[in-house]
């Protein structure tokens, strides 16, 4: 196995998030695509778990934590890692030390750029991205709401804790109002 830069040659596989086999992500369109070439010029980086056989089969996203959906300075953030798991498409490849091997070059990468952490998010129920497999690769909570924890590993003494951006104000209820809760980046 080895983690590899993201290339125009494996950009089409990331775009539909290692699932091109998936109706789903058809149906999604080029969304992903799109927002990718929105964010690669604010600092975005990708990494590709690759096998032995050349197959990729695990990704990582992260960025500098000011385009992302948490308050921090000098910090990046990993908005997703994951390793496919279906038996469709490339098969499972979970539980072979691709996901450890892409958040350690992650780290890695990171303290080259001169980051004073990585911060990542997980939820507290067994799901994807759970907060207890980044515990166990050293992270700490920082920051919760609800089920989902904001964990963060720092690099140095620098290092301020980051935290969730909240609302500051809640919507006032009313007739013919509907309250919607949702994630944008």
């Amino acid at each position: 196995m080895k983690i590899i830069d993201l290339s125009t040659e494996h950009e089409n596989t990331y775009f539909c998030c290692l699932e091109d086999w998936s109706d789903e992500m058809k149906e999604a369109g080029d969304h992903k695509e799109r927002w990718y070439g929105r964010m690669k010029d604010k600092g975005v980086r990708v990494k590709l778990a690759q096998d032995d056989d050349g197959i990729i089969a695990g990704m990582i996203q992260y960025m500098p934590i000011e385009h992302s959906i948490f308050e921090g300075e000098n910090l990046f953030a990993v908005l997703c890692i994951w390793v496919h798991g279906y038996k469709e498409g490339v098969g499972d490849y979970q539980k072979r030390g691709m996901g450890t091997a892409l958040l350690k070059a992650a780290e890695e990468d990171c303290r080259a750029l001169g980051t004073n952490g990585l911060v990542v998010w997980g939820l507290a129920i067994p799901a994807f991205m759970r907060a207890s497999w980044f515990k166990r690769k050293g992270y700490k909570v920082t920051d919760r709401k609800g089920i989902m924890r904001l964990l963060w590993k720092p690099f140095n003494e620098q290092a301020v804790r980051p935290k969730m951006i909240r609302s500051k104000k809640k919507p006032e209820k009313g007739k013919k109002k509907v309250n919607i809760t949702m994630f944008r980046n």
